[in-house]
């Protein structure tokens, strides 16, 4: 942990850091996002990089040291280029729609899932003919996204014999073979 920790983070154009109080709040293009910091970690600003320091080399201070360091990192980022996660309906009947923050999905139960979601996180739903209906979840918040999307492929998720349920796209299942005769 403490080698990912001692390295500088270079701030892009047009994200401003602020530090008071350790809480560290960042602000960029697509939003702004605030973490709060232990009070051991240090957070510092020099010339367009951020430094995160710890008083000593204790196991808690290293571990700390590169968990606020990458969070600082993911902020940046988010409020610079943004966070992008894409599901994929696997199934006969399985559909899925969206009208502004409601998502409304059809999983072979006998009724819809209706979802509210956040307004941070932008949801758009992709329905082609031939092909398994796609949800993207784009915010400048990396764990609202996960947790956005976690939350989504818990309603069905992947079963290993048909591969029938919500997945990540471009993620790779393990399959079974079923009972053979």
């Amino acid at each position: 942990m403490s080698r990912i920790g001692n390295n500088p983070i270079a701030l892009p154009q047009g994200v401003e850091v602020k530090v008071n109080d350790n809480v560290v709040t960042v602000k960029g293009k697509l939003g702004e996002l605030s973490q709060k910091l232990t009070s051991d970690i240090t957070v510092t600003i020099e010339d367009g990089t951020v430094l995160v320091k710890r008083p000593s080399d204790s196991k808690e201070h290293k571990a700390a040291h590169g968990l606020y360091r990458s969070l600082i990192v993911n902020m940046v980022e988010g409020v610079s280029k943004g966070y992008t996660k894409e599901l994929e309906l696997v199934g006969v009947g399985y559909r899925a729609s969206n009208q502004g923050q409601k998502l409304d999905l059809a999983l072979g139960f006998s009724h819809n899932i209706v979802l509210n979601l956040a307004p941070e996180v932008k949801v758009e739903t992709i329905s082609e003919k031939g092909k398994n209906p796609i949800i993207k979840l784009t915010s400048h918040d990396k764990q609202l996204v996960g947790q956005v999307a976690a939350k989504i492929r818990s309603f069905r998720k992947p079963e290993p014999y048909k591969g029938k349920g919500i997945k990540f796209v471009g993620e790779v299942l393990r399959r079974k073979a079923g009972k053979s005769a």
